[in-house]
């Protein structure tokens, strides 16, 4: 039988840039959540494997980490939001532009903080090179929160101590309780309508509980690279504080006893 580990460690940065590939009159803007695409970069940092060296080609990364299912828990936030803040660059050389001024402006992350979760195969060599890096604290190469002046690494700061963790897990959800997602998850379900198709009408997957605090956060996120294309593949996620209802089987949701919780690697 193959033996899968399912483990998590914490990146913190002071800012991060997680480029949207949307550009609006000089002004790049940068996605909220840590997604997989840039969870892979990272990955493959740490192993490393070689990123982009040709056009229309694949980095080595992407190519042996794709299928890796992971989840993405945002750490120290607003309801699912991280301050952000924007920085204006130019450039007045005259071959920079026509009119020889260039004004760009970037968004970035104020202390953007994941709790990332993988579940490796011991079988796959990358996965268990990965698994020994990880709970080692080693890198090939520093990895960073998409600039490389945003460096990045898995130790607390505060407390010297890694933060690699290790979960006893079982695959699908609980029949009989409530309990919360930890990981952002994939909007399959209409969550505002409470429907999805004919057959889910009124049918809601979570433990409604009204308050200050009740929050459900949306964002569109990249899930892959389209192989024609060479472009993002984006879904819609979703992210809440709320419990999901017992026995509700979302897809490649898993339980976590140490947590009493469910993530969702995907």
């Amino acid at each position: 039988m193959e033996e899968e580990k399912l483990v998590s460690f914490d990146l913190k940065a002071n800012f991060g840039f997680l480029k949207k590939p949307d550009y609006n009159d000089g002004l790049l803007l940068s996605y909220n959540m840590l997604h997989k695409p840039a969870l892979l970069g990272i990955l493959g940092a740490i192993l490393g494997l070689s990123g982009y060296q040709q056009k229309g080609i694949f980095p080595e990364y992407y190519e042996k980490l794709k299928d890796l299912p992971i989840g993405i828990e945002p750490l120290n936030h607003e309801k699912g939001n991280f301050q952000k803040t924007s920085v204006k660059y130019s450039n007045t050389v005259g071959y920079a532009n026509s009119d020889g001024n260039l004004l760009i402006e970037e968004t970035m992350l104020i202390h953007p903080a994941y709790r990332c979760y993988l579940l490796l195969s011991m079988s796959n060599s990358d996965h268990a090179k990965l698994y020994d890096y990880l709970k080692e604290g080693k890198a090939e190469y520093i990895p960073y929160m998409g600039k490389n002046e945003f460096q990045i690494w898995w130790i607390d700061e505060s407390t010297g101590e890694n933060t690699f963790q290790e979960y006893n897990f079982n695959s699908g959800s609980s029949s009989n309780t409530t309990l919360p997602i930890l990981t952002f998850f994939r909007k399959t379900i209409n969550v505002r309508e409470n429907t999805e198709d004919d057959s889910m009408a009124n049918y809601n997957p979570f433990e409604f509980v009204f308050s200050p605090e009740t929050f459900m956060y949306f964002e569109r996120l990249p899930i892959r690279f389209d192989a024609e294309l060479r472009q993002y593949k984006l879904e819609d996620y979703a992210y809440s504080n709320m419990h999901l209802k017992a026995g509700v089987q979302l897809p490649h949701i898993y339980y976590l006893s140490s947590k009493e919780a469910y993530v969702q690697l995907i």
